[in-house]
């Protein structure tokens, strides 16, 4: 599987986003036109992103936010009470999409090898096609309320665990060579993270995605397979 290849397979279309946030949210949105919604939500994540990941988020005014979007303060907060929760909806949307589409593709396979390729892949093409998504989740985990903290926690160690289980999974089954399945998945995490954090390094480089998936692959797969 390439870039190219996963995009056909995975919807992530801004507008598919904006109506999985309005199905998880719509007790609390007062707006209540579906199309409207969508369009607006749109309007804000886009906003806040491009904001945010230029100065931060807490640098952030909700007038600056208005000035964006060219909605007006009432409409804003007619999506989300304040900061907090927009911060927390951008949170949990970014995890609750990684571990559902990571779950999808590793789940087609049975073989240890490619499960853990699987993993690598959709976990790192995942976070191309979010990276404003990525970045910004990372970057702003500090100024969460401490429920959300923990929740931040908790998604990363769950796709250091899935890297971790499949590597016990190979090394029980025979096929990979006996390591620190944990020490081992934190790495592979990291280099991953490292392409959506570090993204102009890469591309002053003239590294594409693909080009990074090949070397992740053959950089772990000399480490852990038998030979």
């Amino acid at each position: 599987m390439n870039y190219a290849e996963f995009q056909k397979q995975v919807r992530l279309s801004k507008q598919d986003i904006c109506r999985e946030v309005y199905a998880g949210n719509r007790k609390s949105i007062r707006v209540k036109n579906e199309h409207t919604v969508v369009k607006n939500l749109e309007l804000i994540f886009n906003a806040t992103l491009k904001i945010a990941n230029k100065k931060g988020f807490q640098a952030m005014s909700m007038r600056e936010l208005g000035q964006e979007t060219n909605l007006s303060m009432g409409a804003l907060y007619s999506y989300f009470s304040g900061k907090e929760e927009l911060l927390a909806i951008l949170q949990h949307q970014r995890r609750t999409m990684t571990k559902r589409i990571l779950q999808e593709h590793i789940d087609k396979e049975a073989d240890p090898a490619a499960r853990l390729r699987a993993a690598i892949l959709t976990h790192l093409y995942l976070s191309e096609a979010m990276q404003p998504w990525f970045y910004f989740s990372y970057m702003e985990a500090k100024n969460l309320s401490k429920k959300e903290q923990a929740l931040a926690v908790a998604s990363e160690l769950y796709t250091e665990k899935i890297f971790a289980d499949i590597l016990i999974q190979g090394q029980a089954g025979g096929s990979f060579l006996l390591c620190d399945p944990q020490l081992t998945a934190s790495v592979i995490k990291a280099m991953i993270q490292d392409w959506y954090l570090k993204r102009s390094k890469y591309a002053r480089r003239k590294i594409s995605v693909d080009r990074y998936a090949e070397f992740i692959l053959q950089f772990v797969e000399s480490f852990v397979l038998l030979r």
